[in-house]
């Protein structure tokens, strides 16, 4: 009892006791916050475990690196990389994350077996909100393999045959009716609009006319809201009423209804309804087990098989027309290149003719290159995975991060690699890759549950993934790309607003990269 009362008669302790309330709290705070402060930083440099890799250093629990890696995340593991090596672990939003790097990374992570890594156990906060339930990452990984394959049926070369005029009537209407293209030249913000003409093309070409007839610039809208419920934050906040969410959730609803409403007057006329599109397989798909899909499950599939492929080519034809503005004469090239190949009528396009345009690819393929949608990709550890090559073991506890976009721009692969160059993938570039691992094999196939893919992600080009969560609709994208760029720059000459050879940034806001926005350019008509 002494020694108590000789505190509280200490002078400091009648100071605090003479504060307000709010004062002693924030004294109190301040005291647990720098003691966890303490024991986070001396945890890391006195208890090193070294079968585990190393640890990137931060100042604050929970917190970790995750500002610095949502700020420019190629670059966080670039600079940790180097300073590192392939393999590294961070703290990422409370959760000790693993990054393994470089074409063994990838294939560590993305080709891992699913008794060792999950994804719909880090994904399904992500998806379920915004495709619905249980599709996709929020049911087994058995039944997400047969949904995979019941979409199949939309992405066959016959199915693509048919798409490229339905994306290039799509691509040539948006452009004559949209204010923003009429005259002789202008200066569009040209993600809002790429961001339209994908989601018009994809919806028409990949879900009918009658889908197609319900959307306008306002649904487009609702799946850029729905789009941005794939953010960082929602790892963890899924369920919080943040205004982000909110707009998720009133665009799921939106979307989802629609998709219901056509699902049941269609089925009201069965009878009557001889279309043979996707919709329509799936209402008439049943599961291994005989069980029919269910309508709410054929409505989440149709959100999920348009936002998979809405983000990834929005992006991506935001940044290849933003690159062709940076490099006119690429533009130009291109222009050209229809006019050898194709003749100087510029005929209609067919899918045959964009096998003939190979620097037309190549726009897409290094501007995926550079511009990936998808920088980071994670995985749950269900049981302690050793590190090929390495003593390291990764516990269950962490989570591993591939990420593909830093072996796609090493100059070990990739001569110059932050030069936009689509001429470096022809024979005898001198920036052409070093993609020798299979060079003059066959490359194996595996069959996940939903028809053959390329077995290979020991890759340092994977835009698309890798392994079987690989995406299935690369095909589809890179005929959606190659059009809306054949059928662009038959229209318009394209170039910088201030004749610079400047490029915007990065938006990391998502989990999906994008142009930083306004990002406009310039376009001129063609005689």
């Amino acid at each position: 009892m002494g020694v108590l009362q000789d505190v509280a008669a200490h002078p400091l302790a009648q100071d605090f006791q003479a504060l307000g309330l709010a004062a002693q709290i924030s004294i109190i705070l301040g005291g647990v916050i720098g003691l966890s402060v303490l024991i986070h930083v001396a945890s890391q440099i006195l208890f090193k475990n070294p079968n585990e890799p190393p640890m990137v250093f931060s100042w604050f629990p929970i917190i970790g690196s995750t500002v610095t890696y949502g700020m420019d995340p190629p670059k966080f593991f670039k600079e940790n990389r180097a300073k590192f090596g392939d393999v590294f672990t961070f703290i990422l939003l409370g959760k000790k994350t693993t990054v393994a790097v470089g074409p063994s990374g990838n294939d560590f992570i993305l080709n891992g077996k699913l008794k060792d890594v999950n994804a719909e156990e880090i994904y399904t906060p992500l998806t379920t909100p915004v495709f619905g339930r249980d599709v996709v990452y929020d049911c087994p990984n058995a039944k997400l393999m047969e949904q995979k394959k019941f979409m199949k049926v939309a992405l066959t070369t016959d199915a693509f045959r048919s798409y490229v005029p339905i994306i290039s009537d799509e691509v040539k209407s948006y452009l004559k009716r949209n204010p923003a293209f009429k005259g002789k030249s202008g200066i569009v913000d040209i993600p809002k609009h790429m961001a339209e003409i994908t989601i018009f093309t994809a919806s028409h070409a990949l879900q009918g006319d009658e889908v197609r007839s319900k959307f306008d610039e306002s649904l487009a809208s609702l799946y850029h809201d729905l789009d941005m419920g794939f953010t960082p934050i929602n790892f963890m906040l899924h369920w919080a009423p943040l205004p982000s969410n909110r707009k998720r959730d009133h665009a799921q609803r939106t979307v989802a209804k629609i998709y219901m409403d056509i699902i049941k007057e269609r089925r009201a006329k069965s009878a009557e309804d001889t279309q043979q599109d996707i919709m329509k397989h799936l209402m008439n798909s049943k599961y291994k087990d005989g069980t029919p899909v269910p309508d709410h499950e054929v409505a989440h599939m149709l959100i999920a098989l348009l936002m998979a492929g809405q983000h990834s080519s929005s992006s991506t034809s935001a940044w290849i027309m933003l690159r062709l503005a940076q490099n006119p004469e690429i533009a130009e090239e291109l222009y050209q290149e229809q006019i050898k190949a194709l003749g100087a009528d510029l005929p209609d396009l067919t899918y045959e003719d964009l096998a003939k345009l190979p620097l037309n690819q190549a726009v897409v393929k290094e501007t995926l290159r550079l511009h990936a949608p998808i920088h980071s990709i994670m995985r749950a550890v269900k049981q302690p995975m050793p590190v090929p090559g390495t003593k390291y073991v990764i516990p269950t506890s962490h989570t591993l991060l591939a990420a593909p976009v830093v072996s796609a721009s090493d100059p070990t692969y990739f001569p110059n690699p932050e030069v936009w160059d689509p001429h470096r993938w022809e024979a005898g570039s001198p920036n052409a890759p070093s993609l020798t691992r299979n060079s003059g094999e066959e490359e194996e196939q595996i069959d996940y549950g939903y028809g053959l893919v390329s077995k290979g992600s020991a890759s340092p080009y994977l835009p698309f993934g890798a392994g079987r969560h690989r995406c299935i609709g690369e095909n589809f994208a890179n005929v959606q790309l190659q059009t809306i760029v054949a059928e662009i720059v038959r229209l318009f000459k394209l170039s910088n607003v201030d004749g610079s050879r400047d490029l915007v940034g990065t938006d990391y806001a998502s989990l999906f990269s994008r142009p930083l926005v306004p990002a406009k350019i310039r376009w001129e008509r063609r005689d």
